[in-house]
């Protein structure tokens, strides 16, 4: 009898693809949120779990998009990506990092975003056996197709004590011996921690004595305050020796949908990376590397984002510290990272991340997403709809009214 069941790769479970039941963190939350909803129509739901922008891209970005859109001559495929795009990829780079010297033709490559990125680097570098480090918590992509490919995953903790870098001198040296690539995540996700020059000054020369390939995921780079420089892992000496740095434009200017980026650094890397993805895909549309050329161009887009970030992170922290959670404004990004609290008084007591996240959801209607990889921590969102400083206040003063009806104990 012809059964497709039995045709299903290992990679993604075979024979039992499809066949079990285990729901997925974010599903969980997101049949958590309709469950919720029903049971409380009446009630606002306050969405604190959203991973990408509450805003639209620029105006003029959009204007470009629809103008490049109707030239004829933008049609075709982009394949490994457009002059013009390239070129303001490696000028953006010097405008805001500091990173001059970038060949725009050989040090940078364009990418449907960096979750396709992503996703291709294991292809050039993994064999049956080899090793990529990734920390934990993380931004699992690299780590699935590391496995496709019949590597193996170490996962490091990022921990609170060490403020949330990896310990370098933690590594097993016979595990080193087998390890191809080393994962970095600065800006941090979920955890909000930034890098220093020196941390990656360590890194590459961690890199360069175990002959290990550095990613580092920039994704969130460029969304810094209070005082904070933004930073690419490029600006270190040597670091164009060892690795690569991704960015996208999804977080920084609004873009998330349209699905662009780039990888920049070592040159081999990044011809290794155009290779396999040539036989991937056939390019971003080339309006929307024009577009993002334009924002690329005007980091002050990025600068007025990071502002509404920082502002929201100034009012969440205040009114989560007045109902007892010990949190720290972040330096970047949009998200706040804190530890769950032990329970309630003569209430519910909560042994993980995701408990305390279903307490939220069904009886504050506050959704959040648990992270419980290294340790029992919520992750919050500063991106919740809200159309004006009046929303926001709102928004926020309603947060703190519904969390203090709780007596926490940490």
């Amino acid at each position: 009898m012809y059964d497709i069941q039995q045709l299903f790769a290992g990679r993604i479970g075979g024979q039992q693809f499809g066949l079990k039941n285990e729901i997925y963190k974010f599903e969980k939350i997101k049949r958590g949120k309709k469950e919720a909803m029903l049971a409380n129509p009446h009630i606002e739901l306050i969405d604190l779990g959203v991973g990408e922008p509450d805003a639209m891209a620029d105006g003029t970005v959009v204007q470009i998009l629809e103008q490049e859109a109707r030239k004829p001559e933008n049609r075709f495929y982009a394949d490994n990506g457009i002059g013009d795009f390239k070129q303001a990829a490696a000028s953006y780079m010097e405008q805001v990092f500091g990173v001059s010297g970038i060949d725009p033709e050989t040090e940078i490559n364009h990418a449907i975003g960096s979750k396709s990125a992503l996703a291709m680097l294991p292809a050039a570098f993994i064999n049956p056996g080899d090793i990529a480090f990734m920390p934990s918590p993380c931004y699992p992509v690299l780590g699935t197709h590391t496995r496709y490919y019949g590597g193996e995953v170490v996962h490091f903790p990022l921990t609170e004590e060490n403020g949330f870098l990896p310990d370098l001198n933690a590594f097993d040296e016979d595990v080193l011996k087998r390890a191809k690539l080393l994962y970095l995540n600065y800006p941090n996700n979920p955890t909000g921690a930034v890098a220093s020059k020196e941390f990656f000054a360590e890194v590459v020369q961690f890199a360069k004595q175990n002959r290990l390939i550095v990613v580092h995921d920039a994704a969130y780079a460029a969304l810094v305050f209070d005082d904070t420089e933004p930073l690419s892992f490029l600006s270190v000496p040597g670091a164009k020796d060892v690795g690569v740095e991704l960015h996208s434009l999804s977080k920084s200017f609004n873009m998330t949908g349209w699905r662009i980026g780039f990888v920049a650094g070592n040159a081999k890397i990044v011809n290794a990376f155009a290779t396999v993805k040539d036989n991937n895909d056939s390019g971003q549309f080339i309006p929307i590397q024009k577009a993002a050329a334009y924002a690329l161009a005007h980091p002050e887009i990025t600068e007025q984002t990071a502002l509404k970030y920082s502002r929201r992170h100034e009012m969440l922290t205040g009114a989560m510290r007045a109902c007892g959670f010990r949190v720290t404004k972040p330096k970047s990004s949009f998200f706040l990272y804190t530890k769950i609290p032990r329970g309630i008084v003569n209430g519910p007591q909560f042994e993980t991340a995701e408990q305390f996240c279903q307490y939220l959801l069904k009886e504050h209607l506050i959704s959040s997403v648990p992270w419980d990889d290294a340790g029992p921590y919520v992750r919050f969102s500063v991106t919740f709809q809200a159309s004006s400083l009046q929303e926001e206040q709102r928004i926020v003063e309603e947060i703190k009214t519904r969390l203090g009806r709780a007596e926490f104990v940490f």
